[in-house]
């Protein structure tokens, strides 16, 4: 099928005006690092002056599921 009427360059171009990337707006965490707006922080895990996401709590639980993981490889290996 041909394409009837064709775009200009210029209305191609408008209406990819909107097309382009935006930066994420940074803000200052309460611990000291960068972090995105309205999303808790990575590394302190707060939001809002509270802790949200408890990554001491996330790390301890980790490693007790590798030690218990390892511990059942061990065994196996008898």
């Amino acid at each position: 099928m041909v394409v009837r009427m064709r775009h200009t360059r210029g209305h191609s171009n408008n209406r990819r005006s909107h097309h382009a990337l935006k930066a994420h707006g940074l803000t200052k965490c309460e611990c000291g690092s960068m972090r995105v707006s309205h999303r808790a922080c990575a590394v302190c895990g707060r939001y809002n002056g509270r802790v949200v996401v408890d990554h001491a709590a996330k790390a301890q639980a980790k490693l007790v599921k590798k030690q218990k993981r390892e511990g059942t490889k061990s065994q196996a290996q008898k």
